[in-house]
Order: structure tokens, then sequence, then C-alpha cells
């Protein structure tokens, strides 16, 4: 079962890797701009903090 959680995590945290250390600042804004207005950025952030803390 803890294998599977870290699996998880690693993925989350290479998701967002690829998403936000790929892009350009006008991209980042764009995405922090859509996380907010939607509202996801309040349980989004959180859960790739959690996940790359425990992918590490």
């Amino acid at each position: 079962m803890a294998g599977l959680v870290q699996r998880t995590a690693r993925s989350i945290d290479d998701m967002w890797r690829s998403i936000w250390d790929d892009s350009s600042r006008g991209e980042k804004l764009v995405i922090a701009a859509f996380l907010l207005v939607t509202g996801l950025a309040i349980p989004v952030i959180p859960i790739v903090y959690l996940a790359r803390f425990i992918a590490n």
C-alpha cells in the first residue's frame, strides 16, 4: 500500500513538474489565473506539495 501511495505521489509530482517547469512566464500566469478563477487552487496546490513531499 505504501508503494502505491508513493508511486501515485511521484506521478502527480512528475505531472506537475512537466506542466509547470516547462512553461513560460505567460503560460504560468494563465495556469495560475485559471486555477484561481475556477477555485481549483485551493485543493490542487496542497495536493501537489503533499505529493512532492511523499515522492521525495
